[in-house]
Protein backbone atom coordinates (compact mmCIF):
# COMPACT_ATOMS: atom_id res chain seq x y z
CA UNK A 1 0.00 0.00 0.00
CA UNK A 2 1.28 3.24 -0.78
CA UNK A 3 1.54 5.85 1.79
CA UNK A 4 0.65 9.81 0.99
CA UNK A 5 -1.48 12.93 1.54
CA UNK A 6 -3.13 14.68 -1.34
CA UNK A 7 -2.76 18.25 0.42
CA UNK A 8 0.62 17.86 1.46
CA UNK A 9 1.97 16.49 -2.08
CA UNK A 10 0.36 19.10 -3.15
CA UNK A 11 2.84 21.27 -2.35
CA UNK A 12 5.03 19.97 -4.62
CA UNK A 13 2.80 20.16 -7.82
CA UNK A 14 0.46 16.42 -7.02
CA UNK A 15 -2.71 16.54 -8.98
CA UNK A 16 -5.86 14.24 -10.04
CA UNK A 17 -3.72 13.38 -13.08
CA UNK A 18 -0.93 12.11 -11.26
CA UNK A 19 -3.12 10.35 -8.41
CA UNK A 20 -5.07 8.80 -10.83
CA UNK A 21 -1.76 7.19 -12.63
CA UNK A 22 -1.28 4.96 -8.91
CA UNK A 23 -4.15 3.21 -10.18
CA UNK A 24 -1.87 1.04 -12.84
CA UNK A 25 1.61 0.00 -10.62
CA UNK A 26 2.79 -2.78 -9.17
CA UNK A 27 1.60 -3.76 -5.49
CA UNK A 28 4.52 -2.08 -3.49
CA UNK A 29 5.92 -2.98 -0.07
CA UNK A 30 3.86 -1.80 3.13
CA UNK A 31 5.25 1.56 3.95
CA UNK A 32 6.34 2.60 0.39
CA UNK A 33 5.64 6.34 0.15
CA UNK A 34 4.92 8.21 -2.99
CA UNK A 35 7.40 11.76 -3.37
CA UNK A 36 9.00 13.43 -6.33
CA UNK A 37 12.25 13.45 -7.77
CA UNK A 38 13.93 17.40 -7.55
CA UNK A 39 17.36 16.55 -8.34
CA UNK A 40 19.50 13.79 -10.49
CA UNK A 41 23.42 13.59 -9.41
CA UNK A 42 25.25 10.35 -10.40
CA UNK A 43 24.85 8.26 -7.91
CA UNK A 44 22.62 10.09 -5.65
CA UNK A 45 19.00 11.32 -6.45
CA UNK A 46 16.98 14.34 -4.18
CA UNK A 47 13.38 13.50 -3.91
CA UNK A 48 10.28 15.20 -1.47
CA UNK A 49 7.83 14.33 0.36
CA UNK A 50 5.84 17.44 0.29
CA UNK A 51 7.32 18.26 4.31
CA UNK A 52 11.29 17.30 3.52
CA UNK A 53 14.10 16.33 1.40
CA UNK A 54 15.52 13.18 1.28
CA UNK A 55 18.49 11.04 -0.49
CA UNK A 56 17.76 7.83 -2.76
CA UNK A 57 18.91 5.09 -4.92
CA UNK A 58 17.42 3.86 -8.10
CA UNK A 59 16.61 -0.32 -8.18
CA UNK A 60 19.17 -1.07 -11.23
CA UNK A 61 16.03 -2.72 -12.57
CA UNK A 62 14.35 0.75 -12.93
CA UNK A 63 17.56 2.26 -14.26
CA UNK A 64 17.09 -0.64 -17.23
CA UNK A 65 13.71 0.14 -17.68
CA UNK A 66 13.38 3.78 -17.59
CA UNK A 67 15.03 7.21 -17.55
CA UNK A 68 14.64 9.56 -14.39
CA UNK A 69 14.36 13.26 -14.86
CA UNK A 70 13.46 16.09 -12.39
CA UNK A 71 9.76 16.32 -12.12
CA UNK A 72 9.02 12.07 -11.73
CA UNK A 73 6.89 10.89 -9.38
CA UNK A 74 8.22 7.73 -7.69
CA UNK A 75 7.37 5.21 -5.48
CA UNK A 76 9.98 4.71 -2.66
CA UNK A 77 10.86 2.11 -0.15
CA UNK A 78 12.57 1.09 2.80
CA UNK A 79 15.53 -1.66 2.86
CA UNK A 80 16.56 -3.62 5.91
CA UNK A 81 19.67 -0.87 5.82
CA UNK A 82 16.64 1.76 6.12
CA UNK A 83 17.96 3.42 3.35
CA UNK A 84 15.67 5.04 0.82
CA UNK A 85 15.21 3.04 -2.52
CA UNK A 86 13.18 4.32 -5.99
CA UNK A 87 11.18 1.23 -6.83
CA UNK A 88 8.31 2.34 -9.31
CA UNK A 89 8.51 5.55 -11.66
CA UNK A 90 4.61 7.06 -12.30
CA UNK A 91 4.32 7.41 -16.06
CA UNK A 92 4.62 11.50 -16.45
CA UNK A 93 2.00 13.69 -18.32
CA UNK A 94 4.56 15.22 -20.02
CA UNK A 95 7.97 14.93 -20.81
CA UNK A 96 11.22 17.19 -22.79
CA UNK A 97 14.14 16.00 -24.02
CA UNK A 98 16.62 16.92 -26.22
CA UNK A 99 18.90 14.83 -29.05
CA UNK A 100 22.41 15.25 -28.82
CA UNK A 101 24.60 15.28 -31.96
CA UNK A 102 25.03 11.18 -32.00
CA UNK A 103 21.40 10.79 -31.67
CA UNK A 104 21.03 9.98 -27.64
CA UNK A 105 18.52 11.20 -25.72
CA UNK A 106 18.96 13.79 -23.14
CA UNK A 107 16.32 13.79 -20.78
CA UNK A 108 15.15 17.78 -19.47
CA UNK A 109 12.15 17.57 -17.00
CA UNK A 110 8.89 15.70 -16.13
CA UNK A 111 4.92 16.63 -15.54
CA UNK A 112 5.36 20.08 -16.34
CA UNK A 113 2.15 22.59 -16.95
CA UNK A 114 3.96 25.97 -18.33
CA UNK A 115 7.33 26.24 -19.65
CA UNK A 116 8.85 29.36 -19.07
CA UNK A 117 11.07 30.67 -22.05
CA UNK A 118 13.40 33.04 -20.67
CA UNK A 119 15.09 35.26 -23.01
CA UNK A 120 17.32 38.59 -21.65
CA UNK A 121 16.33 41.70 -24.01
CA UNK A 122 20.22 42.10 -24.54
CA UNK A 123 22.75 40.36 -27.38
CA UNK A 124 20.55 37.16 -25.68
CA UNK A 125 17.94 38.02 -27.85
CA UNK A 126 17.62 35.38 -30.77
CA UNK A 127 14.11 34.87 -32.68
CA UNK A 128 15.65 31.45 -34.03
CA UNK A 129 16.48 30.16 -30.69
CA UNK A 130 13.07 31.01 -29.45
CA UNK A 131 10.98 29.69 -32.07
CA UNK A 132 13.10 26.17 -31.72
CA UNK A 133 12.02 25.91 -28.18
CA UNK A 134 8.39 27.00 -28.46
CA UNK A 135 8.13 23.80 -31.30
CA UNK A 136 10.26 21.66 -28.61
CA UNK A 137 7.54 22.99 -25.63
CA UNK A 138 4.58 22.03 -28.04
CA UNK A 139 5.71 18.97 -29.22
CA UNK A 140 5.72 17.86 -25.78
CA UNK A 141 1.65 19.45 -25.51
CA UNK A 142 3.43 21.78 -22.99
CA UNK A 143 2.24 25.70 -22.82
CA UNK A 144 4.31 28.10 -23.65
CA UNK A 145 5.08 31.66 -21.88
CA UNK A 146 7.40 34.03 -23.32
CA UNK A 147 9.46 35.83 -20.49
CA UNK A 148 11.97 38.41 -21.53
CA UNK A 149 14.28 39.65 -18.79
CA UNK A 150 16.63 42.64 -18.57
CA UNK A 151 13.36 44.91 -18.79
CA UNK A 152 15.20 47.16 -16.73
CA UNK A 153 18.40 47.81 -18.68
CA UNK A 154 16.55 47.37 -22.23
CA UNK A 155 16.91 50.53 -24.44
CA UNK A 156 14.35 48.69 -27.95
CA UNK A 157 11.94 47.17 -25.86
CA UNK A 158 9.02 47.94 -28.16
CA UNK A 159 11.47 47.06 -31.21
CA UNK A 160 11.84 43.21 -29.71
CA UNK A 161 8.20 42.95 -29.05
CA UNK A 162 6.74 44.16 -32.55
CA UNK A 163 10.07 41.82 -33.81
CA UNK A 164 8.46 38.64 -31.72
CA UNK A 165 4.82 39.56 -32.40
CA UNK A 166 5.94 39.66 -36.51
CA UNK A 167 6.95 36.13 -36.41
CA UNK A 168 5.72 34.30 -33.11
CA UNK A 169 2.13 33.03 -33.25
CA UNK A 170 -0.42 35.79 -31.57
CA UNK A 171 -1.63 33.26 -28.76
CA UNK A 172 1.53 32.43 -27.03
CA UNK A 173 1.89 35.17 -24.23
CA UNK A 174 4.74 37.22 -24.10
CA UNK A 175 5.94 39.11 -20.78
CA UNK A 176 8.57 41.58 -19.76
CA UNK A 177 9.91 41.53 -16.64
CA UNK A 178 13.50 42.42 -14.19
CA UNK A 179 13.56 39.37 -12.57
CA UNK A 180 15.97 41.00 -9.93
CA UNK A 181 12.33 42.66 -8.87
CA UNK A 182 9.20 41.56 -6.88
CA UNK A 183 6.81 42.36 -9.62
CA UNK A 184 7.96 39.84 -11.90
CA UNK A 185 5.69 37.66 -9.14
CA UNK A 186 2.61 39.81 -10.17
CA UNK A 187 3.60 39.61 -14.13
CA UNK A 188 3.34 35.81 -13.61
CA UNK A 189 0.71 35.32 -11.34
CA UNK A 190 -1.38 33.61 -14.10
CA UNK A 191 0.82 30.78 -14.26
CA UNK A 192 1.49 30.29 -10.53
CA UNK A 193 -0.27 28.65 -7.70
CA UNK A 194 -0.84 25.26 -5.99
CA UNK A 195 -0.22 22.26 -7.85
CA UNK A 196 1.68 23.87 -10.75
CA UNK A 197 5.07 22.78 -12.03
CA UNK A 198 6.66 25.60 -14.14
CA UNK A 199 10.35 24.70 -16.02
CA UNK A 200 12.39 27.71 -16.96
CA UNK A 201 14.40 26.88 -20.22
CA UNK A 202 16.57 29.36 -21.89
CA UNK A 203 20.47 30.46 -22.61
CA UNK A 204 23.04 30.70 -20.01
CA UNK A 205 23.16 34.50 -19.08
CA UNK A 206 19.38 35.17 -19.47
CA UNK A 207 18.37 35.05 -16.08
CA UNK A 208 16.63 31.57 -15.09
CA UNK A 209 18.67 31.36 -11.65
CA UNK A 210 17.97 35.08 -10.54
CA UNK A 211 14.19 34.33 -11.68
CA UNK A 212 13.99 31.14 -9.57
CA UNK A 213 15.41 32.73 -6.74
CA UNK A 214 12.63 35.40 -6.52
CA UNK A 215 9.57 33.30 -7.49
CA UNK A 216 10.49 30.83 -4.66
CA UNK A 217 13.02 32.84 -2.34
CA UNK A 218 15.63 30.38 -2.98
CA UNK A 219 19.71 31.14 -2.81
CA UNK A 220 20.87 29.72 -5.56
CA UNK A 221 24.12 31.51 -7.19
CA UNK A 222 24.21 33.58 -10.27
CA UNK A 223 26.67 34.71 -12.43
CA UNK A 224 27.29 37.67 -14.91
CA UNK A 225 27.53 37.61 -18.47
CA UNK A 226 31.08 37.97 -20.93
CA UNK A 227 31.49 41.51 -22.07
CA UNK A 228 32.52 40.94 -25.65
CA UNK A 229 29.54 38.97 -26.72
CA UNK A 230 26.85 38.97 -23.76
CA UNK A 231 27.10 35.37 -24.03
CA UNK A 232 26.48 33.85 -20.13
CA UNK A 233 28.42 31.54 -18.21
CA UNK A 234 27.22 28.12 -16.97
CA UNK A 235 26.57 29.03 -13.01
CA UNK A 236 23.14 25.93 -12.94
CA UNK A 237 25.19 22.59 -13.83
CA UNK A 238 21.91 20.50 -12.80
CA UNK A 239 18.13 20.75 -13.58
CA UNK A 240 16.53 21.13 -10.14
CA UNK A 241 13.00 21.85 -8.62
CA UNK A 242 12.59 24.89 -6.55
CA UNK A 243 9.51 25.20 -3.81
CA UNK A 244 7.46 28.33 -3.51
CA UNK A 245 5.50 30.19 -0.67
CA UNK A 246 1.89 29.69 -2.92
CA UNK A 247 2.65 26.08 -3.83
CA UNK A 248 3.86 26.40 -7.13
CA UNK A 249 6.88 24.38 -8.36
CA UNK A 250 9.90 25.51 -10.62
CA UNK A 251 12.18 23.30 -12.79
CA UNK A 252 15.37 25.50 -13.24
CA UNK A 253 17.36 24.38 -15.73
CA UNK A 254 20.80 24.97 -16.90
CA UNK A 255 21.77 27.26 -20.37
CA UNK A 256 20.87 25.37 -23.69
CA UNK A 257 22.09 27.40 -26.56
CA UNK A 258 21.63 24.20 -29.27
CA UNK A 259 18.69 22.16 -28.67
CA UNK A 260 18.12 19.42 -31.53
CA UNK A 261 14.54 18.05 -31.60
CA UNK A 262 13.20 14.65 -29.96
CA UNK A 263 10.16 14.55 -31.99
CA UNK A 264 9.36 13.67 -35.67
CA UNK A 265 8.72 15.68 -38.96
CA UNK A 266 4.67 15.19 -38.75
CA UNK A 267 4.48 16.22 -34.70
CA UNK A 268 7.49 19.44 -35.71
CA UNK A 269 5.03 20.64 -38.79
CA UNK A 270 2.06 20.85 -36.62
CA UNK A 271 3.57 22.72 -33.96
CA UNK A 272 3.80 25.63 -37.03
CA UNK A 273 0.58 26.19 -37.56
CA UNK A 274 0.44 29.47 -39.03
CA UNK A 275 2.34 27.52 -42.28
CA UNK A 276 0.66 24.62 -41.63
CA UNK A 277 -2.77 26.47 -42.51
CA UNK A 278 -1.49 28.59 -45.44
CA UNK A 279 -0.11 24.93 -47.02
CA UNK A 280 -3.25 23.76 -47.42
CA UNK A 281 -3.76 26.20 -50.39
CA UNK A 282 -0.51 25.29 -52.44
CA UNK A 283 -1.05 24.48 -55.81
CA UNK A 284 0.75 21.23 -54.85
CA UNK A 285 -0.19 18.62 -51.98
CA UNK A 286 3.86 17.99 -51.43
CA UNK A 287 5.08 21.39 -51.22
CA UNK A 288 8.22 21.85 -49.88
CA UNK A 289 7.76 25.95 -49.96
CA UNK A 290 11.34 26.39 -51.15
CA UNK A 291 10.96 26.79 -55.22
CA UNK A 292 7.35 25.35 -56.00
CA UNK A 293 5.05 27.34 -58.18
CA UNK A 294 1.95 28.17 -56.74
CA UNK A 295 3.28 27.82 -52.98
CA UNK A 296 0.72 30.01 -50.49
CA UNK A 297 3.51 29.90 -47.62
CA UNK A 298 6.79 31.69 -49.37
CA UNK A 299 5.77 35.59 -49.47
CA UNK A 300 3.49 35.48 -46.60
CA UNK A 301 5.85 34.24 -43.58
CA UNK A 302 8.67 35.49 -42.66
CA UNK A 303 11.76 34.42 -44.42
CA UNK A 304 13.83 33.64 -41.73
CA UNK A 305 11.49 31.75 -39.97
CA UNK A 306 10.15 29.86 -43.14
CA UNK A 307 14.17 28.97 -42.57
CA UNK A 308 14.45 27.99 -39.22
CA UNK A 309 11.60 25.77 -40.04
CA UNK A 310 13.09 23.97 -42.75
CA UNK A 311 15.98 23.39 -40.26
CA UNK A 312 13.71 21.59 -37.21
CA UNK A 313 12.51 19.37 -40.06
CA UNK A 314 16.11 18.51 -40.99
CA UNK A 315 17.27 18.23 -37.51
CA UNK A 316 14.34 16.16 -36.72
CA UNK A 317 14.55 13.91 -39.80
CA UNK A 318 18.26 13.40 -38.89
CA UNK A 319 17.60 13.06 -35.15
CA UNK A 320 15.47 9.56 -36.02
CA UNK A 321 18.25 8.05 -38.25
CA UNK A 322 20.05 4.87 -36.95
CA UNK A 323 23.89 5.15 -37.06
CA UNK A 324 24.24 3.32 -40.36
CA UNK A 325 21.84 5.41 -41.82
CA UNK A 326 23.83 8.14 -40.96
CA UNK A 327 26.97 6.56 -42.24
CA UNK A 328 25.27 6.05 -45.20
CA UNK A 329 23.82 9.80 -45.63
CA UNK A 330 26.69 11.16 -45.15
CA UNK A 331 28.71 9.05 -48.01
CA UNK A 332 26.20 9.65 -50.18
CA UNK A 333 27.08 13.27 -49.81
CA UNK A 334 30.57 13.01 -49.46
CA UNK A 335 29.89 11.56 -53.20
CA UNK A 336 27.67 14.36 -54.42
CA UNK A 337 30.23 17.19 -53.45
CA UNK A 338 32.81 14.97 -54.99
CA UNK A 339 30.99 15.68 -58.27
CA UNK A 340 30.58 18.31 -58.11
CA UNK A 341 34.47 19.17 -57.08
CA UNK A 342 34.98 17.29 -60.71
CA UNK A 343 32.34 19.21 -62.71
CA UNK A 344 33.34 22.59 -61.37
CA UNK A 345 37.23 21.27 -62.19
CA UNK A 346 36.01 20.41 -65.79
CA UNK A 347 34.87 23.98 -66.39
CA UNK A 348 37.84 25.69 -65.19
CA UNK A 349 39.82 23.55 -68.22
Amino acid sequence: MIEFNFEVLRRIGFNQFTASQLAGLEPAAEGARLMRLTEVQRDWLTVHDGNAEYKARALPRLIAECTLSVGDWLVLENNSHNELWISQQLPPANHISRRSADGHRQSIASNIDTALLVMGLDQDFNLRRLERYIAMVQSAEISPVIVLTKADIAVDINEHLYDIRRRIPSHIPVTCINALSRDAINELAPWLGAGQTLCLLGSSGAGKSTLTNTLSASHQETGGIRKGDGRGRHTTTARSLHLCADGTCIIDTPGLRTWCPDADEETLASVFTDIELLASDCQFRDCRHESEPGCAVRGNIHADRLLNYHKLLRDAQRSQQTPLERIAEKAKWKVINKAGTARSRDKRN
